[in-house]
């Protein structure tokens, strides 16, 4: 299966963003996936079920982009409503299912886990179901809109046929059952495959470039390049492949990004028009706010090069660029606008890294081996 996936994902890549959601589905080898997962496949590429129609989760959550929205026209995405735009940049979804439940580590004195950039849904479940009513993406005025357009689809039969008629015929139970059937897909190795460059390369089936490997090296110096403090790169003690990502919370000093189309959104989406301020995890509801200001969740690298544009509002178009912000933000501050969120900015592990251009490139191009779909 593993095969069939990462041979869909080159096609994918080839044919990039001239391909509409029905495409992408088609695309996905749903060989070996439960009646479940599949039902959930079918609800995560349904444009029918925004209001109006013409939105899907995969509109900003694409198989070419880790299920991300590779769009680096705007830094955010747009809803189905035109001109209407979220606040953060479309998160990863390949992988996300190896997020913890939020919850605060009390060892570690930090919060962990959760899904979005805040944590503010503790599971894929809980997810899954905010997207259907925010009015800035899909629109819907309540569940029982989203329960009533799942009723008229080609695939009710199956929903019925898994969850009973006492769950078909009671819109809050459906609306939790379609929950269920999309965290079920959002599961299933199609999303998650594992099955880039570095995946073969841990396996032992091939060699990194020169390049490549220089960049590895960095990436987990603690000395310098000091990545994998954050974004783990080698296999856990029991084998398990690395995420890329810790699933903590931390404020980079991203600056504010002035083309985030949010800042023009109108008055009821956002009150506070240029002058928005993103919290992160300290505007999250049941958290130590002040102390949390500006933090935002670690994002797996897996499928990175192929998500531009990157940081939680979508000011970096590259990933050197995001590189040399790490390296340079604490030397050459000149060279960056001040920070979006001042307070609680991380400066052990980044902001003077010690990089020369040539390492720069070189850790860029070991992040490029992170993609799925390689074919060695």
């Amino acid at each position: 299966m593993l095969k069939t996936v990462s041979i869909s994902l080159v096609i994918l890549l080839a044919l990039g963003g001239c391909m509409r959601e029905a495409d992408h589905k088609a695309a996905i080898d749903p060989t070996g996936m439960s009646k479940l997962e599949r039902v959930g496949m079918e609800l995560f590429f349904d444009e029918s079920l925004s209001t109006p129609p013409g939105q899907s989760c995969a509109s900003c959550h694409v198989p070419t982009a880790g299920f991300a929205d590779p769009d680096d026209h705007h830094a955010t995405s747009e809803g189905v409503h035109p001109g209407r735009f979220g606040s953060r940049n479309a998160p990863i979804v390949s992988y996300a299912k190896f997020s913890p439940p939020f919850h605060f580590d009390k060892e570690e004195g930090l919060y962990t886990g959760g899904q979005f950039w805040d944590g503010r849904a503790a599971t894929l479940e809980e997810q899954a179901k905010q997207p259907f009513l925010n009015p800035v993406e899909m629109a819907n005025p309540g569940p029982h809109v989203v329960a009533g357009k799942v009723r008229q689809t080609a695939y009710a039969g199956e929903i019925r046929e898994l969850f009973g008629e006492t769950v078909f015929n009671d819109d809050l139970k459906l609306y939790n059952a379609i929950a269920t059937a999309i965290a079920a897909f959002e599961r299933t190795d199609a999303v998650s495959p594992f099955t880039s460059k570095y995946d073969y390369y841990l396996a032992g089936k091939l060699e990194l470039t020169p390049e490549e490997e220089l960049g590895l090296e960095l990436f987990e110096r603690e000395d310098k390049g000091n990545c994998a403090a954050c974004h783990p790169s080698q296999r856990g003690d029991d084998g398990s492949r690395p995420l890329f990502t810790d699933f903590t919370y931390d404020n980079l000093g991203v600056p504010s990004n002035p083309e985030n189309p949010h800042l023009r959104n109108e008055p009821q989406f956002n009150p506070h028009g240029d002058a928005f301020v993103d919290l992160g995890l300290g505007g999250k509801t049941g958290v130590d706010r002040k102390a949390e200001h500006g933090k935002f969740k670690v994002p797996t690298l897996r499928n990175i090069a192929a998500s531009a544009p990157y940081m939680h509002n979508g000011v970096f178009l590259t990933l050197k660029e995001v590189v040399d912000f790490y390296n340079s933000r604490d030397t050459d501050p000149a060279r960056w606008d001040a920070p979006e969120v001042a307070a609680n900015v991380n400066s052990d592990e980044l902001g003077d890294l010690g990089l020369n251009e040539e390492e720069v490139d070189a850790i860029v191009a070991f992040m490029e081996t992170l993609t799925d779909g390689f074919q060695p």
